[in-house]
């Protein structure tokens, strides 16, 4: 299923090799939840510090069937790393929301 994506740079040039990683891992986000609807990604060069190089932060908005998953934590020197991590914690949030919509999850009572 293809979704549409949304890719912004903030504080930054954008990047076409960037935006391309983006797309690749949006793309095999499909296989954890088939009821994505639409992800917004933003790219952003957070504190520039002189002894300790730029950091980058990259924030995630994944509208699904039934609710909506945002990522918003990673930060990293190195901008595909960052990417690569909010992704994994994309993945991993987007199964956990799949399990509690299919009723695997057990509920307190």
């Amino acid at each position: 299923m293809q979704i549409p994506i949304q890719v912004t740079f903030h504080g930054m040039p954008q990047s076409a090799a960037l935006d391309t990683a983006i797309r690749q891992h949006a793309g095999k986000l499909d296989r954890f939840h088939p009821h994505m609807i639409s992800l917004r990604a933003v790219v952003e060069q957070v504190a520039r510090h002189k002894q300790q190089g730029k950091e980058f932060s990259v924030r995630l908005d994944i509208k699904v069937k039934g609710g909506e998953v945002a990522i918003n934590r990673d930060h990293d020197e190195d901008v595909f790393v960052a990417v690569r991590d909010a992704f994994g914690a994309a993945r991993r949030k987007l199964e956990d929301h799949a399990r509690r919509r299919r009723g695997d999850v057990k509920r307190k009572e």
